[in-house]
């Protein structure tokens, strides 16, 4: 590995400091935590509380039709950037995830747009589901707010300092929990279901294009594409665990994309049972929606209300629980590699980076305290549109720039799959916007801010010997030989 001790070492556009010999000891993983039946248990958990609170919103926006059809160009956008994913994390198994296949494709730059708008996205996410976890704890007992966020945080954070095999352990049982209260809920909800449900929005007139099935007109499909990503948000973090995988060329493929087939299931029965069941109209701003129909069906203190609201909290914590995990799997890889604070990439006896658990977690708490979870989903779908953009990007460029990369599994469809996924991650990018202006702007002041953090300074002191900068230094060298 090549390094140097004086910044910027081969262009203008970034630098390399010499680190100790032992840096990359110090900053290490476990190795062999997770399988790919854990890795699909993983994808499945970092998105499976959407089903639970926060899709429901987008019937709001867009009534059932437009959430229905906001959903549907969500759905294929994730599943053939999936199928992208699984050839990159395949070919490239490091812990940085779209960072890293960023980095290779598009450089410095590239890599830390990408890893900057993952990390928005993941640092946020937490604290939107922290509002509805809220939600659901105040149907059970009666309590809410500022004292059950930091609780949960406090836990989970906890959990995941203990150790990374561990904590994956308790997240696959937590979503067994969550998925199972799913399935209840599908089948409490199939003999109440009538399609009359479905259009009982009122219709605003004034909209172009409104209809009972699209009663905000043209305008809803677009305000309700935030809301149909939180059905699927964040499955693309499977790859952060590359470097925890038992066999990653073989688990990463076969758990990502078994991950999002579970969630196209579960998330096309919730959009259409609880509507369907309770009304469009009930759901659209319900804090607890799958409880919220199922005591409208069967009344408030029904068992299979009661059920879903106490296991249906796992669905919430599930997500909470690793997404935390992915967030500091993150910071971990763009902290190694010099673009964030190397102190937060330092890992401990039992593996684990401590730093970039607590800090992240201490912003996450501090944005919960909003209490505004859909403003909280529209700034982290911001940052999550403008890395699908990047990574599906970065899959094009690395088939045309390095045709002959080892590549275990391939994407079917190829370029064409990336470039569907591609457009739509910019159509979903703009849909912010729609949404809510006042979260787009925070969403990019803060991308701005980490911008001008790299730009005036972590680029030019960068660590050569971190595997995403590796094949830069050697494709430098074997350029200078040649």
């Amino acid at each position: 590995m090549l390094e140097t001790g004086r910044p910027p070492v081969n262009n203008s556009t970034v630098g390399y400091e010499k680190v100790s010999d032992d840096y990359l000891k110090q900053r290490q993983l476990k190795k062999g935590a997770a399988g790919w039946i854990l890795l699909a248990g993983l994808g499945v958990s970092y998105v499976i509380s959407g089903d639970f609170a926060g899709w429901n919103f987008g019937l709001e926006q867009g009534g059932f039709g437009g959430m229905l059809l906001a959903t549907i160009a969500m759905a294929i956008m994730y599943m053939f950037m999936v199928l992208s994913l699984a050839e990159l994390s395949a070919s490239l198994p490091t812990a940085g995830g779209g960072y890293s296949y960023a980095r290779r494709a598009l450089g410095p730059w590239g890599g830390y747009l990408t890893g900057t708008a993952i990390l928005l996205e993941y640092a946020i996410a937490p604290a939107a589901i922290a509002v509805f976890i809220g939600g659901y704890v105040s149907e059970l007992v009666g309590l809410d707010g500022p004292l059950v966020y930091l609780a949960f945080y406090a836990m989970f954070v906890g959990i995941h300092l203990w150790g990374a095999g561990e904590a994956l352990k308790i997240m696959m049982v937590i979503t067994a929990l969550a998925s199972l209260a799913i399935v209840v809920f599908i089948v409490g909800m199939i003999p109440a279901f009538d399609s009359n449900n479905l259009f009982d929005i009122a219709v605003n007139t004034e909209a172009a294009g409104a209809s009972s099935f699209l009663p905000e007109g043209y305008i809803g499909i677009w305000a309700a594409i935030p809301f149909a990503i939180w059905l699927f948000l964040a499955v693309e973090g499977v790859p952060l665990a590359a470097e925890e995988a038992g066999d990653p060329k073989k688990d990463m493929p076969k758990g990502i994309i078994t991950a999002m087939l579970v969630l196209l299931v579960f998330g096309g029965s919730v959009l259409v049972l609880a509507p369907g069941g309770a009304g469009a109209n009930l759901m659209k701003d319900h804090a607890a929606p799958l409880v919220g129909a199922l005591q409208h069906v069967y009344g408030e203190d029904s068992t299979a209300a009661t059920f879903v609201n106490l296991i249906g909290l796992a669905g919430l914590i599930a997500s909470f629980f690793s997404i935390i995990y992915a967030y500091s799997r993150q910071v971990f890889a763009l902290s190694r590699a010099g673009y964030l604070p190397r102190f937060l990439s330092k890992t401990g006896e039992r593996k684990v980076p401590a730093m970039a658990l607590i800090i992240p977690g201490i912003i996450g708490f501090l944005l919960s305290l909003t209490g505004e979870g859909d403003l909280l989903i529209t700034m982290a779908v911001f940052g999550a549109t403008i890395s699908y953009a990047m990574m599906t990007l970065s899959h094009i460029i690395l088939r045309v720039k390095e045709p002959d990369l080892e590549r275990p599994y391939k994407t079917p469809g190829g370029t064409l799959t990336s470039g569907i996924a591609f457009l739509l991650s910019i159509v979903a990018f703009i849909a912010t916007f729609v949404v809510s202006k006042e979260a787009a702007f925070w969403s990019a002041v803060f991308y701005a801010i980490m911008i001008a953090y790299f730009a005036f300074y972590s680029r030019h002191h960068l660590v050569a010997k971190a595997p995403e900068e590796e094949f830069e230094a050697i494709a430098k060298a074997e350029s200078e030989l040649s």
